[in-house]
């Protein structure tokens, strides 16, 4: 009897999912699924790029229906499991391994250096994306990845860019974008919170990590808009994680808005799809809204606009200045907290019709 080391059920080390439930054997198994195709994606992080950079599956998948896909990433979380045969979290292991095959196409969407290097050792018959140049510095593959390259590196081009980054994900890995959406698996995990269901919920993304600090709103706009939320009849949940705890905890101290601590990030996400509405500036909690089909007010000020794809979900707020799309992570100038929670509420209030 040969075994078909080529079916997608095939696992090498133990007994494949048919054999243990219908005891088939590969001589008489009507399970058999070769793979045609083996491919690879490299997209490390973070969160929020894995999760953006998801519709580049559905063109993936389209024209290799019988590949095997392999995505190597730090937020396996992210990485939807019924378009990717086999995801990696990264790591030695994980590098060895890949090391050992050989792919017929491989994608490398990310800039670090330790993806370049995986990307140059690895073999594959065709290389997209992202390689280093004889110095290990980021260079274009080819010309379809040309443009997302360019504007990383040229402030002016980066300001006049009018395509999204889903539109420049799925060029630059070759394909035609046609509005295609981030897929976005919940895990089959149940988890119970402790929040009305009477009332529609308004989650308040209130944090921005550490890399660009002028994107936080301020304390006093989240304690005046949970407040017009509560007066007029939602319920406001503040989201974050243990860099936005301290804040949390302040907001909820002296407004009406409910916080239920920090968890873990697969809980959060399932605390998220309890929401109707997320109001956050330019974060993961974006991305896993969008990934969950949630209506958004999004609060931007030092990125072009242009990058964000909502799919007519929600709205962009900007502060009225001059100088946006300015990448500071420090500014005097303070832009953000100029957009008035009255403003946001109202967004709220027309996107929930």
């Amino acid at each position: 009897m040969k075994v078909r080391t080529d079916c997608r059920e095939y696992r090498g080390d133990l007994p494949c999912k048919p054999h243990k439930l219908h005891r088939v054997k590969c001589d008489d198994c009507s399970y058999y699924a070769p793979f045609k195709e083996n491919i690879l994606i490299i997209k490390l992080g973070a969160a929020g790029d894995v999760i953006r950079t998801t519709p580049i599956l559905h063109k993936i998948r389209t024209q290799y229906p019988h590949a095997q896909i392999v995505w190597l990433t730090l937020y396996p979380l992210f990485v939807p499991n019924d378009y990717v045969d086999t995801i990696l979290k990264w790591d030695l292991k994980s590098a060895l391994w890949l090391q050992s095959m050989e792919f017929d196409l491989l994608f490398n969407l990310d800039k670090d250096k330790e993806a370049l290097g995986l990307a140059t050792l690895i073999k594959a018959k065709e290389k997209r994306g992202y390689l280093p140049n004889e110095f290990g510095k980021c260079v274009p593959a080819d010309d379809d990845s040309t443009h997302k390259w360019r504007t990383g590196i040229f402030d002016d081009e980066c300001i006049a860019n009018t395509k999204s980054y889903p539109q420049e994900i799925v060029e630059l890995c070759g394909y035609k974008y046609s509005g295609q959406k981030y897929i976005f698996n919940l895990s089959k995990k149940e988890y119970s919170f402790d929040l009305p269901t009477d009332k529609p919920i308004i989650g308040l993304n209130t944090g921005c990590g550490t890399r660009w600090l002028t994107r936080l709103w301020g304390e006093k706009n989240w304690i005046s808009l949970s407040d017009l939320l509560a007066r007029n009849g939602f319920v406001p949940v503040l989201l974050g994680g243990p860099e936005e705890d301290e804040l949390n905890r302040f907001i909820s101290d002296h407004s009406k808005a409910t916080y239920l601590g920090t968890m873990p990030l697969d809980k959060f996400c399932h605390l998220f799809n309890q929401i109707e509405l997320c109001v956050t500036s330019v974060t993961m909690a974006m991305h896993i809204a969008i990934g969950l089909n949630k209506k958004l007010v999004l609060l931007n000020n030092i990125f072009n606009k242009h990058e964000f794809e909502l799919y007519g979900l929600g709205n962009i707020l900007e502060p009225d200045q001059e100088c946006l799309c300015c990448y500071k992570n420090t500014c005097p100038l303070d832009c953000m907290v100029t957009i008035k929670p009255q403003t946001v509420f109202e967004n709220i209030q027309e996107l929930l019709k």
